[in-house]
């Protein structure tokens, strides 16, 4: 199944054309022959939202698994045969997908193709307990450079545990817990294998300097023999009230080098003409050094060293607004917070100005720009689409759909959704190292300090 490759309006001259194999697998091919390169990049529709209860982590587990080796390719050879073909290479997890990708030279496209479709049909024949043992300990070392051992390094899962319930797909995030990275079995990974990581369950694009037929031709001929499966089940309902309707607290009093104040508002889901007006009021309230609160904390008043106000997209829950404040000096954090709650009502009041509107929606437009000028970026935000909108000619037009929101909508949204009432919100409060410690190590330096005069 296919279509023709017509450039729509809004794409700036981008085409796509989509196509899909027997056993189900969805295909997007773009091309482009500005650079002798090609993109592969692989979504599969699993995140951290599937997962169930006492086995957390599992999503990003596998991830990791899957460059463990396959039936044809052993050990770390997925890194080894792509690199050493001129190419780069990953992966990611996020609540609602994973993802592989590859940039290859042109010539190099048919192996990379091959290595998606060996491990997709065959990763199974190389699991085993030495493999799930070797990425279980690289993935809670993940976790303990990423999370447990660096400042306010816990501060986003904490914040999505206040601001989405008990029992909610999205209450914990994709990395998991220790305990349940520890209970993870070889027969769960197997059995998440057969179920998530089918042909029928994935989006494949591939974008660049390619032929068209010749790539599908290899696609059909790597991935068409590999059986689709059934027995997924959808991902658990993610919906909730659009407020929270009270402010949910946490103080946490640990070794950071500043005062913060972090918090979590609950925001219209991805896809919709609401979230991208809120985007847009993110992106005037805390985008950049331009940004009112940027302009307001840390120029004016000077009591923040770093303000921030960002947009985590989310298509099957709704979206979180993410404000991120690091006190200055000695500044307190309910002054920082009184300032935040003037600048959110006043904007609130009077919604953004011609030039916010202005300055914002070009910045935004800018980094859709900046995604889809490169091969790699274009073919992720194809399958991005596809996966969760059902629609990859989706992502050609996206900047047409922010640049049709209304400055009334901006402050609509911003009224509706930043207040305190809907929000879930940290404070960071430093402590010190042990006394007793700190007093010996005064006393150590004294010490050296008086045998160097």
């Amino acid at each position: 199944m296919g279509h023709t490759a017509t450039a729509q309006a809004g794409s700036g001259g981008l085409t796509a054309t989509e196509h899909r194999l027997a056993n189900g697998l969805r295909v997007v091919l773009s091309e482009d022959h500005l650079t002798p390169v090609a993109a592969v990049c692989l979504w599969y529709d699993v995140g951290s939202r599937h997962e169930v209860k006492g086995r957390t982590g599992l999503a990003h587990l596998f991830e990791h698994l899957m460059f463990q080796g396959s039936k044809q390719v052993s050990g770390n050879g997925h890194f080894e045969l792509v690199q050493g073909a001129g190419g780069s290479l990953n992966g990611t997890t996020s609540f609602e997908r994973t993802n592989y990708f590859e940039t290859m030279p042109t010539h190099q496209l048919e192996l990379a193709l091959w290595l998606e479709a060996d491990r997709m049909g065959s990763l199974l024949a190389a699991l085993d307990e030495e493999s799930m043992e070797n990425q279980r300990d690289v993935v809670k070392n993940e976790r303990r450079q990423r999370y447990d051992n660096v400042p306010y390094g816990t501060a986003f899962e904490r914040l999505t545990a206040l601001s989405y319930p008990e029992g909610h797909p999205y209450h914990h995030t994709p990395i998991g817990s220790m305990a349940d990275l520890d209970a993870a079995t070889l027969d769960d990974a197997r059995a998440f294998f057969r179920t998530y990581y089918a042909p029928n369950n994935a989006v494949l694009s591939v974008v660049g300097d390619i032929d068209s037929a010749r790539t599908l031709a290899w696609i059909e001929k790597y991935f068409g023999s590999i059986s689709s499966h059934d027995g997924k089940q959808p991902p658990r309902d993610g919906s909730l009230p659009e407020n929270i309707g009270r402010e949910l607290r946490e103080v946490i009093e640990e070794e950071v080098p500043a005062r913060a104040l972090m918090a979590a508002y609950r925001l219209p889901h991805d896809g919709t003409r609401e979230c991208d007006a809120v985007d847009i009021a993110l992106t005037i309230l805390g985008g950049g050094e331009s940004s009112r609160l940027h302009n307001r904390l840390v120029r004016r008043d000077q009591t923040a060293v770093a303000a921030g106000f960002g947009l985590l997209r989310l298509a099957g829950a709704p979206s979180l607004g993410w404000l991120d404040v690091k006190t200055s000096g000695g500044v307190e954090v309910p002054q920082i917070e009184s300032a935040v709650d003037e600048e959110l009502a006043r904007f609130a009041e009077e919604g953004p100005t011609p030039e916010e509107m202005e300055r914002a929606q070009a910045q935004l437009e800018r980094e859709w720009l900046d995604r889809l000028s490169t091969v790699a970026g274009r073919a992720d935000e194809l399958c991005r689409y596809a996966v969760l909108f059902g629609d990859p000619q989706l992502a050609l037009t996206a900047v047409d759909r922010v640049l049709g929101v209304t400055a009334d909508e901006v402050r609509a949204i911003a009224k509706a959704r930043l207040r305190p009432d809907n929000r879930a919100v940290l404070v960071y409060e430093p402590v010190s190292a042990d006394p007793q410690a700190e007093s010996a190590q005064d006393d150590q330096t004294d010490a050296e300090d008086g045998a160097d005069q």
